[in-house]
């Protein structure tokens, strides 16, 4: 990787015993897997997928040393036993505080500029969930159009808020020049979100589900996250039960769920940066909440693993291809023969991720919901 030396100026490494009391791991465990930037900066060349830390959070108001909740996942996460030959993984350690917030904001977006620039699939151990703008700044400053997944229990539009933790999707959404193309949001819960805001997002043709909804057929998420580049997780959209250090709600996604989303996100194409934000270990119960983190994490390359079974849409023969008309249009749906995931066609004969709900209406002669969204956008 040619900006090896470069990135590594802003990172400090990651000191094992320190976070393990031990650093003896089984074979087969994630510990023995990865490749550590401990002493030495890691050769990424070959490396499919990268987690760094990134403990800011003065975006939330608290001042002081970075928080520990990287390494608190780290502990976790490394114990895990490993199922997934074939893909590489490095953890290049923590992003250094800068002298202020907009510091540590700029260098946590080189570092992840370069990791994209090299196509790299980058995780980023939070940190408050304003740490998505310095992944959303990547993506500007590849003057990349992106689409952008966010998980949380909250819309952080508050701009009557002083903290960026509460505002940031104002400047992500908003700025000139912009690079979203869509936005979806994923988890909210109504009794904790103004209906003005879910108006705003209306406004721009962006989407937004109800954690009801989701839970009620999460697969039918699966395809908004697929055609994501940019995924973002507030741990806050996590039940407090499965994730004690939620005490912001007691309802949302249990653990398996989150499993899953973070499982589609790595089962993208498309999605090349994913965070997890929002993890204050001062707030956590026996470490429950660094255990649900590992265990996301886990699937997440799980689905980076499926991913790799997928044909390019273009080898047709990996495909299942149904030709219909509704409303008086002529399609085509695609159902991959690998994975069973669906994609449909619009007018301008690019095919979009949908679901088999999707292809059910138009043959029934409905016009598909996803398919009208996508063409008022």
């Amino acid at each position: 990787m040619s900006d090896h030396m470069n990135i590594s100026a802003f990172l400090s490494p990651v000191h094992l015993v320190e976070i393990t009391g031990d650093n003896t791991y089984q074979p087969n465990q994630i510990g023995r897997s990865i490749d550590l930037y401990d002493e030495y900066f890691p050769d990424l060349e070959q490396t499919e997928l990268v987690i760094v830390g990134c403990g800011e959070q003065r975006g939330n108001g608290i001042l002081g040393i970075p928080a520990s909740a990287p390494d608190a996942v780290r502990r976790h996460f490394y114990s895990l036993f490993f199922w997934h030959e074939g893909i590489k993984i490095a953890d290049i350690g923590d992003v250094k505080q800068g002298a202020s917030y907009s510091d540590t904001i700029a260098a946590l977006k080189t570092v992840l500029t370069a990791l994209l620039e090299e196509g790299k699939t980058v995780i980023v151990l939070g940190g408050s969930h304003d740490l998505t703008l310095a992944q959303y700044g990547a993506y500007a400053a590849l003057k990349k159009v992106i689409d952008a997944s966010v998980v949380d229990a909250i819309i952080d539009l508050d701009m009557e808020s002083p903290f960026a933790n509460d505002n940031f999707l104002m400047e992500m959404l908003t700025a000139e020049p912009n690079f979203i193309r869509h936005y979806n949001h994923i988890g909210f819960q109504s009794y904790l979100v103004h209906p003005g805001m879910l108006q705003t997002l209306d406004k721009l043709k962006f989407d937004f589900y109800r954690v009801g909804h989701v839970k009620e057929d999460i697969e039918q998420i699966e395809p908004a996250i697929r055609g994501s580049h940019l995924f973002s997780f507030d741990i806050n959209a996590v039940a407090n039960a499965y994730a004690p250090a939620n005490q912001l709600t007691p309802n949302g996604f249990n653990g398996e769920e989150a499993c899953i989303l973070m499982q589609y996100a790595g089962m993208s194409a498309s999605v090349n940066t994913i965070g997890i934000y929002g993890y204050d270990v001062r707030k956590d119960r026996d470490e429950l909440t660094a255990r649900q983190i590992s265990h996301m994490l886990w699937y997440a390359i799980d689905g980076v693993h499926r991913k790799k079974r997928e044909a390019d849409l273009l080898e047709k023969e990996a495909f299942n291809e149904y030709l219909m008309i509704f409303s008086e249009i002529e399609t085509s749906f695609l159902q991959s023969k690998r994975t069973g995931r669906w994609w449909m066609q619009l007018p301008n004969k690019q095919f979009i991720p949908c679901s088999y709900k999707d292809y059910q209406m138009a043959a029934k002669g409905e016009i598909p919901e996803r398919w009208f969204r996508e063409q008022q956008r």
